[in-house]
């Protein structure tokens, strides 16, 4: 298993460290994520797309996007980033204080690079003495720090208010295609009827109406199928496969495997 270090008072803040092995996972971004690469990559899929994050590279990731994510440690080193949280109630604060609102709605993308400037730069080096565990971030600091953020995110990418400072809910989206796309994504129904702009009953609703049958049994065959061809085609252990396709639990896993093919996992040839 990886080492892993963070330093938190403030869920806001993160400074993680990973040695030894790279990780990978994936998650729900619920709030906006201004990020700095210190040590190590990360390989970031999200929204169909595929990103590469490096030491160096300061990075905004939109809310509300599913995300499976690979950490990289440097070859005997370790992965480091500090990253920090733009909470809803702060970005509230700032509009209601300084008047923001989007001018448009925001067509960028739901991760981003940004260019390295002084600012960003001044920015991360004054979280230093809390990345080394030399200083104490208590509550109010923590405001201050993550307003401090936002606002300098707004000087150096002024677009980027029309995505921060929209406080709407995710919109009805086509769901055949969202579904296509996330299928492996290890959520509960809720969440994939929240990120397509519905309620629980509606997304189920919509759903068997496209699919022809419950969300439920179609992602598990989804998944199944996808689990079949990876063992039998390409040859996956089943150690990796589960997870992969969209299983949380190996053995949840593995019985309905042997349900729906006859025969477990592991002896499938």
């Amino acid at each position: 298993m990886p080492a892993k270090t963070s330093h938190q008072t403030d869920d806001r803040i993160l400074y993680s460290c990973y040695s030894n092995t790279s990780r990978e996972g994936e998650q729900f971004v619920a709030e906006h994520i201004f990020s700095y690469g210190i040590e190590g990559c990360n390989d970031l899929f999200i929204n169909g797309k595929n990103y590469v994050f490096k030491a160096g590279d300061f990075r905004y990731i939109r809310r509300n996007q599913l995300a499976k994510f690979t950490k990289h440690p440097v070859p005997g080193g370790e992965y480091r980033a500090l990253s920090i949280r733009l909470d809803q109630a702060t970005l509230h604060s700032l509009s209601e204080e300084f008047n923001l609102h989007p001018s448009k709605p925001y067509n960028g993308e739901a991760a981003l690079i940004l260019e390295p400037n002084k600012k960003l730069l001044n920015f991360v080096e004054s979280l230093q003495p809390y990345v080394d565990g030399t200083g104490e971030l208590n509550q109010m600091m923590v405001s201050l720090k993550v307003k401090e953020a936002i606002m300098i995110l707004l000087e150096t990418n002024p677009d980027l208010k029309d995505a921060l400072f929209d406080f709407n809910e995710p919109g009805k989206i086509d769901l055949e295609a969202y579904m296509t796309e996330h299928y492996k994504f290890n959520v509960d129904i809720s969440r994939f009827a929240y990120l397509t702009g519905r309620s629980l009953a509606t997304f189920k609703r919509d759903f068997e109406k496209i699919f022809k049958t419950s969300p439920n049994r179609w992602l598990q065959q989804k998944r199944l199928e996808d689990a079949h061809y990876l063992l039998k085609e390409k040859g996956w252990k089943t150690s990796d496969v589960y997870m992969e396709v969209g299983f949380k639990d190996f053995s949840h896993f593995s019985f309905a495997f042997k349900k729906a093919y006859g025969v477990a996992p592991s002896r499938l040839v």
